[in-house]
C-alpha cells in the first residue's frame, strides 16, 4: 500500500509540475505579445509626432505667404471675402431634415392622394435646395 500512495503522489507532482510549466510558458507568451504591441504604440505614437511636426513646418505662415508669392499666377489666390463665409443658421435643410407627409395634415374630405402628397414632398425638397444664405454672392 505504500507503494501504491507513492506511485498516485509521484504522478500528480508531475502532473502539477506540467501544468505549472504550461500556465508559465503561456504567461511568456502573453507577455511577449503585449511587449509587441506596446512596442507598435510606441512607433504610432512616433509616427504621430513626427506628423504634427511635420504639419507645423508645412503649415508656418511664412512659408505660405513665400509660396503664395512664388506660385501668384498659377494659383491665382485672392483673399476671402467676410460674405464668402456663411454661418450654420444661413444654411438650407438637409432633406434629411424635410417635413414629411403626415395624412392627418388633409384637408376635410381627406381627398389628398398618394400621388398629390409625394408632389408636395418634391416641391418642399427643391424650395429647400433653393434657400438663399444672403452671405454667398450668386454666381
Amino acid at each position: 500500500m505504500f507503494r501504491t500512495l507513492d506511485i498516485i503522489l509521484v504522478v500528480v507532482m508531475t502532473a502539477a509540475a506540467a501544468v505549472t510549466y504550461t500556465i508559465k510558458h503561456q504567461a511568456e507568451l502573453k507577455l511577449e505579445e503585449v511587449r509587441k504591441i506596446e512596442a507598435n504604440i510606441k512607433l504610432e505614437r512616433d509616427t504621430i509626432d513626427l506628423l504634427r511636426a511635420d504639419w507645423a513646418l508645412l503649415t508656418q505662415p511664412s512659408r505660405l505667404n513665400r509660396l503664395i508669392s512664388t506660385y501668384k499666377d498659377e494659383l491665382q489666390l485672392v483673399p476671402t471675402e467676410s460674405t464668402q463665409l456663411a454661418q450654420p443658421s444661413e444654411l438650407p435643410m438637409l432633406k434629411a431634415e424635410l417635413p414629411v407627409y403626415d395624412p392627418a395634415d388633409t384637408d376635410k374630405d381627406g381627398t389628398v392622394s398618394a400621388k398629390e402628397a409625394k408632389v408636395h414632398q418634391h416641391k418642399m425638397a427643391q424650395e429647400a435646395d433653393q434657400i438663399s444664405t444672403g452671405s454667398v454672392k450668386p454666381q
